[in-house]
């Protein structure tokens, strides 16, 4: 007999429909053939499903069986086929009749004794099987039932075993499907741990950071070791705004594809932030692998990505950046498909102002010499330094400042500041794909951002001393309409475009 059932396979954090073909027939020996480009995780299916039929209580065919994952010319991976071959194998030997099987698409995994496992990209499944027509639902384990049922219009069944699985397309049992929980995830999840009333001092550091949140904006940090530069980049989540049910499922969906997910958490409810070791590879950084996979940026998508140390990380993995730092997304090209992964996240970067850290510290004496600290800081190229908008200098904090019993301000009021900001802009760019001032072309810069005449004179003589580069200039430009917004002026003035520019010198001074 041949069976036919439904199911997804994983393409980078997609999920692609492929069809499983299992056909049971007479033969002297009994031999199991899987064909379809499998890999490794699927070709072993073929041994986890015998054994969890056996141990369900089913019968193994002793005939020549035939598994075919369609289409032929994709590959297949993960063991999330073990469930539809399971199902497939039992409606082709007879063991099993249903008429669900055009209705339910089918994933997950099998241990041995049939209990089933968590699916990784249940969530990038969900949203395939919606859009899928003919389809009404999609059956998971039930440890990814959560994750799934956030996907609204689309019934999720979750079965702990294959023979609940078996039992439910042959009507003898009725499962509930899964309900989404959208809002009470959000309330349960959406809480940080940090605030930035746990900084002491670095207020001009606040702001500069304020800045960069309001706008999306990248921001580089430069200062001794124990400065706060750390601290800072860790409570930039906490003044972002909610992430939006959208965001958090594109995002989510990354992490599922990754199986990144912790238990008890189908959905991400705050804003990611990403703090890789300076020794990441190209691809763990950007994405890599056949097939290609995601990598940190688009890990921080929606979210924080931190470089600490950054002289330290190696110079060719820094500048392959600088696509996604513009583009905010990322092409993992290779021979047989191009993968297309989101990588919109706001760019912190840290340094010492030389190897040992103390240039330009009064307490402390700089061992380093001119030669060591050219070639630190060259570690760094100009074109990277360009696309980073704001760039400031965070002193050590005085004995002063730490002894204070008085709390720093509060990520509530920095986000107040922020939601004020965001919201100028959400009115700004209605029906336009841009959503923060950090994301405007060049048109966009030419059309939103209108200078007064002081700033414009302003702005002519920096441009001039400085020798701003034509993308510095706009970012000037940008960043000055963020400090704009943050005083609710519709108008970009001298003080906005002076303290724009404040944020671009520290750069012409260390790399020039």
């Amino acid at each position: 007999m041949l069976a036919k059932l439904n199911t997804f396979s994983l393409l980078g954090i997609d999920a692609v429909p492929v069809e499983v073909e299992v056909d049971v027939s007479g033969a002297a020996l009994p031999k199991t053939i899987l064909v379809g480009l499998p890999e490794a995780a699927v070709r072993e299916s073929t041994q986890r499903v015998e054994r969890a039929l056996v141990n369900s209580g089913f019968r193994r065919p002793q005939d020549r069986v035939v598994i075919n994952l369609a289409p032929g010319e994709l590959p297949k991976q993960a063991a999330s086929f073990d469930l539809p071959i399971a199902l497939g194998v039992l409606a082709g030997s007879g063991q099993l009749e249903s008429s669900l099987f055009d209705r339910y698409a089918v994933v997950g995994e099998l241990a041995l004794e049939g209990s089933t496992r968590p699916a990784r990209g249940a969530l990038s499944m969900a949203i395939a099987a919606a859009r899928q027509k003919g389809l009404h639902g999609l059956v998971v384990p039930a440890s990814s039932a959560a994750e799934a049922a956030v996907v609204e219009g689309l019934q999720v069944i979750p079965v702990s075993s294959l023979s609940q699985a078996a039992k439910f397309f042959t009507g003898e049992i009725e499962i509930e499907p899964t309900p989404g929980r959208i809002d009470e995830l959000f309330a349960e999840l959406s809480n940080y741990d940090v605030d930035f009333s746990d900084v002491r001092g670095q207020e001009m550091a606040k702001r500069a950071v304020t800045i960069a949140a309001a706008g999306g904006h990248n921001l580089l940090m430069l200062g001794p070791p124990g400065a706060g530069k750390t601290m800072l980049a860790k409570r930039v989540p906490t003044i972002l705004p909610d992430l939006s049910s959208a965001e958090s499922i594109e995002t989510t969906r990354i992490y599922s594809a990754m199986g990144r997910l912790q238990p008890g958490q189908p959905l991400l409810a705050v804003r990611p932030y990403r703090e890789p070791h300076h020794t990441i590879s190209e691809a763990g950084l950007v994405g890599g692998g056949n097939p290609p996979t995601p990598g940190e940026i688009s890990l921080a998508h929606n979210g924080v990505l931190f470089l600490d140390e950054l002289p330290e990380f190696n110079r060719r993995t820094l500048e392959v950046l600088r696509q996604p730092l513009e583009d905010g997304t990322v092409t993992i090209a290779r021979a047989m498909n191009s993968s297309h992964f989101p990588a919109d996240f706001i760019l912190l970067a840290a340094l010492n102002p030389c190897p040992c850290g103390y240039r330009n510290d009064p307490r402390r004496d700089c061992q380093c010499t001119s030669p060591q600290i050219d070639r630190y800081m060259s570690k760094i190229s100009g074109p990277l330094v360009d696309r980073i908008d704001i760039h400031i200098e965070v002193p050590a904090v005085p004995f002063k400042e730490l002894a204070n019993q008085q709390p720093g301000t509060p990520s509530t009021t920095m986000r107040e500041q922020v939601t004020l900001a965001r919201t100028a802009q959400a009115d700004r760019f209605h029906g336009s794909t841009t959503r923060y001032n950090g994301q405007m072309a060049h048109r966009e810069i030419r059309q939103h951002c209108q200078v007064d005449a002081a700033g414009l004179q302003l702005l002519q003589g920096a441009m001039a001393e400085l020798g701003l580069s034509a993308r510095a200039h706009d970012k000037v430009l940008r960043v000055a309409r963020t400090i704009a917004d943050l005083d609710a002026s519709e108008t970009i003035g001298a003080a906005h475009v002076s303290e724009a520019v404040n944020y671009r010198m520290l750069d012409r001074q260390m790399w020039n």
